[in-house]
């Protein structure tokens, strides 16, 4: 008996505790500011924009491939000239040696050398320098599209944790509740049992049921907290300062007939565009395919200067004269180049592009069909709320009613404390399932907006 009065003493000091927490809770933070912060903080959005700068980058890198190569040569040699009549093929470097067929062989040193400026310049390539660009611009529009989807699926992500943080902040306060009448049944079976009107064995399972409310408590404190946390690492906020806006529900009831059931603006849609840019992106690289093995108009060019110690008369003379340029010739030549085994190459190249192209419009078609799909859920979802949060007032109305009158009996010793646990156990449900219908319409609510591309307007309705 005295432990049973230690443990309904500690029933104040719980409900004084919990008081004590509410009253210190911090200010809500708005949805609105949750996606600002989310927006500006999240590190897998920095690290995909990033991406973005290596593809703008790569743009730059692309367009400079149409220059010229420029290149400037010298060199002084040592060596014998002593050659033979007759052509070869070069493998690789293979030393020049011109001049110096003698009627005799001679291995006398001589000294030359050659100062080389050449030119060459791929001039045409019929568009292949185009959709080389055409290409780059395209991968990075594709980056970008990569970007903005992520920072769509990241904001929704944001949402929906939101909306989960809200309905466990309503589920924490219904458990409070919940201890409360426990506590007070405990109370009332205490006053009871002293007086001999109850059974001692009705004081356990009343301190039974007012662990397991605790235990329950506990545990959504736990998500509760989990949330928080989740919600900081993609907001830069303090998880502890984290509150959802219990008003949102009666705010958004006013806002949802703007929404239409349809997708919006499915031309612009973050999570079409990423699908729609890759498609548009292969069918680029398609047309470079079919430029690459084009015929290149290449520009050559170059001026020289030779010096050597070998004079007109191939004479051997002082090593020294071959460092003097003697001397200087040009050539210009313009020259086209083909090879008719490419026509077989781009065949096969293309056949393989335009089943990547084939791929990224599949998943384009795909993607808008879910999308569409989803919205017309979430639309039927909407509805479907609407009757449940019309129809769980008489619920909640009944269950309060008949738990009062049940607590009212039991006082009185006209029922029993099973009876008087089932209505109790009747009103709870009927509150979480006033809670979940909330959360319901709320999510259906935000997974139209996602679903239509009208997030930004539902949040600036919200402002």
């Amino acid at each position: 008996m005295i432990r049973i009065k230690q443990i309904f003493c500690l029933f104040p000091l719980l409900y004084m505790g919990l008081e004590s927490h509410a009253q210190t809770s911090p200010k809500p933070i708005g949805i609105v500011d949750l996606i600002d912060h989310v927006t500006a903080f999240s590190p897998s959005l920095a690290a995909d924009s990033a991406a973005v700068d290596i593809r703008a980058a790569q743009l730059k890198e692309t367009a400079a491939n149409a220059l010229p190569n420029l290149k400037l040569n010298y060199q002084a040699d040592l060596g014998s000239n002593n050659n033979v009549a007759g052509p070869y093929m070069a493998f690789g470097i293979v030393p020049s040696n011109s001049r110096g067929v003698r009627t005799e062989s001679t291995t006398k040193a001589a000294l030359t050398n050659l100062g080389i400026v050449s030119l060459d310049w791929e001039v045409y390539n019929f568009g292949a320098y185009k959709a080389q660009n055409a290409v780059a611009k395209s991968e990075l529009v594709a980056e970008r599209s990569r970007f903005a989807q992520r920072r769509y699926q990241t904001r929704a992500i944001a949402i929906d944790d939101y909306l989960s943080l809200l309905k466990l902040q309503d589920m924490l306060s219904i458990q409070k509740q919940n201890i409360s009448r426990n506590e007070q049944i405990g109370r009332s079976i205490l006053s009871l049992a002293r007086s001999g009107v109850r059974p001692g064995v009705d004081t356990s399972i009343a301190g039974a049921e007012l662990s397991k409310s605790r235990l329950n408590y506990i545990e959504m404190d736990n998500t509760y907290k989990q949330v928080q946390l989740d919600i900081a690492a993609i907001s830069g906020l303090n998880p502890e300062g984290i509150v959802a806006d219990s008003t949102i529900l009666d705010r958004l009831k006013s806002l949802e007939v703007n929404l239409s059931v349809n997708l919006t603006d499915s031309s612009s849609h973050p999570l079409l565009d990423f699908y729609k840019s890759n498609y548009l992106s292969s069918i680029e690289k398609e047309n470079l395919v079919r430029k690459a093995y084009n015929p290149k108009v290449s520009l050559q060019a170059a001026a020289w200067s030779r010096g050597s110690s070998i004079d007109a008369n191939d004479n051997f003379n002082s090593l020294s004269n071959g460092l003097e340029w003697q001397r200087e010739n040009y050539l210009v030549g313009v020259g086209i180049s083909y090879n008719l085994f490419d026509l077989r190459r781009r065949q096969l190249k293309l056949r393989t592009q335009k089943a990547s192209s084939n791929f990224y419009l599949k998943e384009l078609e795909q993607e808008k069909l879910m999308l569409s799909n989803a919205a017309l859920q979430a639309g039927l979802e909407i509805s479907t709320a609407h009757k449940r949060l019309d129809e769980i007032p008489n619920q909640l109305k009944a269950a309060a009613a008949g738990y009062r009158q049940k607590l009212s009996l039991y006082k009185n010793g006209l029922t029993d404390i099973i009876e008087l646990n089932a209505a109790l156990t009747i009103l709870y449900r009927a509150e979480t399932d006033f809670v979940n219908a909330k959360y319901l319409y709320v999510r259906a609510l935000f997974q139209k907006a996602i679903a239509t591309n009208q997030v930004d307007s539902l949040l600036n309705a919200l402002k």
